[in-house]
């Protein structure tokens, strides 16, 4: 066997095939972030770096869902919580409490009520999201256009990977 044969087939090749597969697993399975705000604190700091799985069937994804997707109107990728899904009436009170489909919501996730309050019905095949940090957080109530369509969601936030000391399963 030639040099040449030997370095392609002990050196090239699995390389090649480590690159392919690395590629088709970000595209397919799961890929990370970086959190670039505080919107949802305390949940989430700033600068974590979250693991995401793909969202293939977005009918599974359920109200309270941490999920990344991308926002055509502010031209970025963006992190939130899943508050109405397609069909729901949201509405945020002044103290700061969320109904959907005029039930109250148990949200113990959200430390810093408040904002902007209002009612919002989530058209078909699209969703609304807010951040944990209701106070400080430029989502969905704030937006020119406040409900993301299906076709942007990206995937389903599980797992703190980094720093190491706040490594978890995102809740």
């Amino acid at each position: 066997m030639s040099l040449t044969k030997k370095i392609f087939q002990d050196w090239i090749l699995p390389i090649v095939a480590a690159i392919i597969i690395a590629f088709i697993i970000n595209k397919v399975v799961f890929f990370n972030v970086t959190v670039p705000t505080g919107s949802m604190l305390p949940t989430i700091h700033l600068d974590d770096k979250i693991l995401v799985t793909r969202v293939h069937n977005k009918n599974n994804l359920k109200h309270g869902d941490i999920v990344v997707f991308h926002s055509d109107e502010l031209g970025e990728d963006l992190i939130k919580r899943l508050i109405g899904i397609p069909n729901d009436v949201v509405e945020v009170k002044e103290d700061g409490s969320v109904y959907i489909n005029n039930i109250k919501t148990n949200e113990s996730y959200v430390k810093y009520p408040g904002g902007k309050t209002g009612k919002f019905t989530v058209p078909k095949d699209s969703y609304f999201f807010m951040g944990d940090n209701r106070v400080n957080s430029l989502d969905a109530r704030y937006w020119e256009k406040p409900f993301i369509p299906k076709k942007d969601i990206m995937g389903k936030a599980r797992i703190i990977i980094s720093p190491f000391s706040r490594f978890g399963k995102l809740k």
